[in-house]
């Protein structure tokens, strides 16, 4: 499960966005209070999503202090419009700025980019029982060495399922991730997930997650 810290001041929309990540499997701590969010142990989770107007600490504080003394993704959240807050922020150290309002969507797919650039994404605690390996500069998936005939469509799929290993990759996800599906539905979907299924064997378990997407289990 992937653990994200946020520091927000506004429950309502820190509970609205909580409950829509925890469909994907990600957990959000809150804490509205930035001096309680930075004592929460911020190494132990693997983002951080950070609203800058916050009780008596600015978020770009937070900011600066979390950059000096962690090694974690961080989001800036913010309604402040002002230009130069979000330049501060980049320049600090923050790796994305979103300003509100958004699609909690837009946020899912901005964080699975973001920890799969950080490679956390991909940890897992046990190793498969097989060898699915993804060369993305040929554009290849080998399994136990040999390479699989696939078209671009069920390569994209398989490719974000190999870098999400373990989590649910959603339908939206992978819409959103290629332009291979720029026109897709669920029943293309459901069609090339069929094909890569054969072509995977029953040894590599991709499992439908119901209403949501698919899952390689390890």
């Amino acid at each position: 499960m992937i653990n994200i810290l946020m520091i927000e001041d506004d429950a309502q929309f820190a509970s609205l966005l909580t409950h829509y990540l925890a469909k994907y499997n990600l957990k959000v701590t809150n804490y509205q209070d930035p001096y309680l969010g930075l004592s929460a142990g911020v190494d132990k989770f693997d983002l951080l999503i950070l609203d800058l107007t916050l009780p008596g600490m600015d978020g770009l504080e937070v900011c600066k202090e979390v950059v000096n003394k962690y090694d974690i993704p961080i989001i800036i959240s913010s309604a402040r419009s002002d230009l130069s807050d979000k330049v501060i922020g980049l320049q600090l150290g923050a790796d994305d700025y979103l300003p509100k309002p958004y699609d909690p969507q837009e946020m899912y797919a901005r964080i699975i980019s973001l920890l799969r650039r950080y490679k956390k994404i991909n940890e897992t605690e046990d190793e498969p029982s097989y060898s699915l390996m993804l060369d993305e500069q040929k554009e290849e998936v080998t399994l136990d060495g040999q390479q699989l005939d696939l078209t671009p469509a069920e390569f994209v799929v398989l490719k974000l399922l190999i870098e999400q290993r373990g989590s649910t990759v959603s339908k939206e996800q992978i819409f959103y991730d290629s332009e291979v599906f720029q026109f897709g539905t669920d029943g293309s979907l459901s069609v090339i997930m069929n094909r890569l299924r054969k072509k995977v064997g029953d040894d590599v378990h991709i499992k439908t997650v119901r209403g949501i997407g698919y899952k390689l289990l390890s």
